[in-house]
């Protein structure tokens, strides 16, 4: 019978307690063996690109580099290592700098240790382990905002329409009906772009036909 490989597991945690916490579960834990510690991203870089660890768990919150550019750097040099975020935040801007980073999941630390090797272990059948909460972020990421394009009036997406067509001001204001003027175009295209939020012809194009 074969036997089970061992993850080999890094972890970059500032925190001494969480890193005598985090060293000990893992330690106690069937198949996984910690084979090196560090508190700062400096020195995980170094190190962790000699080491090749099977996955690394990170802390964000690092002194000077934080975790998210140590991990993109770390990947650079050895794309075959994951990564697993191991943080306090769960503010929707390091979820997804992680992810687009490279992260193969994100656990919030009020979890604990043990939601942390839940984490591993859903990793290790090829899944991408994620809290709850930081889950229905990513979900709700993916959704229309009905209620953004619910403020578009009709006129509007008739000439958001247009817009898309590639129509000028002159001509967007020839082709409705009943047919307005090029200045009206243009305080309706003032309006949409207050609306959805956006600078300029081509983000409103954009966002409106993400959305419809």
């Amino acid at each position: 019978m074969n036997t089970p490989k061992t993850t080999k597991i890094s972890i970059v945690e500032n925190s001494k307690a969480w890193m005598r916490t985090l060293v000990e579960a893992l330690q106690e834990t069937e198949g996984m063996q910690v084979i090196d510690i560090h508190s700062c991203g400096e020195d995980a870089f170094k190190k962790i690109i000699k080491t090749l660890p099977d996955i690394v768990i990170m802390e964000i919150d690092l002194p000077q580099m934080n975790g998210i550019e140590c991990m993109m750097r770390i990947l650079r040099k050895a794309p075959s290592i994951s990564f697993l975020m191991f943080s306090t935040y769960e503010h929707n801007k390091y979820i997804f700098a992680s992810l687009k980073g490279g992260a193969s999941g994100y656990i919030l630390k009020k979890e604990g240790a043990e939601g942390l090797i839940k984490g591993i272990e859903e990793w290790k059948a090829g899944g991408s382990p994620m809290s709850r909460s930081v889950a229905c972020k990513v979900l709700r990421s993916f959704r229309p905002n009905t209620q953004l394009i619910q403020r578009i009036s009709m006129r509007e997406r008739q000439i958001l329409n247009l817009l898309a067509k590639g129509l000028l001001y002159k001509e967007i204001a020839g082709e409705l009906n009943p047919q307005i003027s090029e200045g009206t175009v243009k305080q309706h295209i003032h309006r949409i772009y207050k609306k959805l939020q956006v600078n300029n012809r081509t983000e409103a194009i954009n966002k409106y036909l993400k959305y419809v």
